[in-house]
């Protein structure tokens, strides 16, 4: 179920605490973000929600995390509902896309950000591992989409902004397996696109690297590495999740009503 997230009105005696889902009634825009609990879904959910979207967004086992970004974006002015979901079952997904436009309205945005690394050898990788990654970092978009793009088909249209990897593209990557499966992203969005653009859905990627995302700050590239890398980025510098979460937030506005089949690459974050 979602978690409550609360936000003050007034102050002093008649002070109050007002639940989201006592204000989802409120007509605005409604967003899904998945994996918005940490990193760059986080940072989307947030951003979001300053530019008066309600998300709903998924986070798995991660629940403290959930419940500050859920404060975050009520002190941001928007509403947001953390849902705990597991995106490698598509029952899961279906349940909590149902759940969030019973609670928030019709879905006409989804971001999927859900994905997990692995930090060893081809050769020593496990097969348990890969199966896990691949499950998360491709099947998890797959099943984001697949779901919300038929009820956007049905309203004739909606936007898709899925996070793939720009690591693929440059030779000094990180160890870790997501960065095989995320270009694989990149081009499920781009056919993705060609498919659903007669129904007026605009489907696109972002793809920046590691370093945008918490989840990789475990296992961070050795400083002659990152001095490589710093040499390969046009702004030689590195970037923040915050960046990567500016440009989801500028597809998903109207400044961008014809943009779609684009795989946009955030200029300074390639790496962590």
């Amino acid at each position: 179920m979602p978690l409550r997230c609360l936000t003050s009105q007034g102050g002093g005696p008649g002070q109050r605490e007002t639940a989201v889902s006592q204000a989802i009634y409120r007509p605005g825009r409604v967003a899904l973000v998945s994996d918005g609990s940490r990193g760059i879904g986080a940072a989307t959910v947030r951003r979001l929600a300053a530019d008066g979207w309600d998300v709903g967004f998924s986070y798995h086992g991660d629940g403290p995390s959930a419940r500050e970004v859920e404060k975050d974006a009520c002190e941001l002015g928007g509403y947001a509902i953390g849902t705990d979901v597991d995106v490698t079952d598509a029952g899961e997904v279906s349940s909590w896309f149902r759940l969030a436009e019973e609670e928030l309205g019709p879905v006409q945005a989804m971001v999927s950000c859900a994905g997990i690394t692995r930090e060893q050898p081809l050769a020593r990788l496990a097969e348990a591992d890969w199966r896990a990654v691949i499950d998360t970092s491709l099947d998890g978009v797959f099943h984001l989409c697949r779901t919300a793009v038929f009820a956007m088909m049905a309203r004739r249209s909606g936007r898709i902004v899925t996070v793939s990897s720009v690591c693929g593209e440059y030779d000094h990557v990180p160890s870790g397996h997501d960065t095989l499966a995320r270009p694989g992203v990149a081009g499920f969005t781009r056919a993705l696109a060609l498919q659903a653009g007669r129904y007026g859905i605009s489907v696109d990627a972002v793809t920046p690297g590691p370093g945008a995302g918490a989840r990789y700050l475990a296992a961070p590239v050795p400083e002659r590495t990152r001095a490589d890398l710093a040499e390969t980025i046009e702004l030689r510098r590195f970037g923040t999740a915050a960046e990567v979460a500016d440009l989801v937030a500028s597809l998903l506005s109207a400044d961008a009503p014809d943009v779609t089949g684009r795989v946009l690459e955030v200029p300074t974050v390639i790496a962590p």
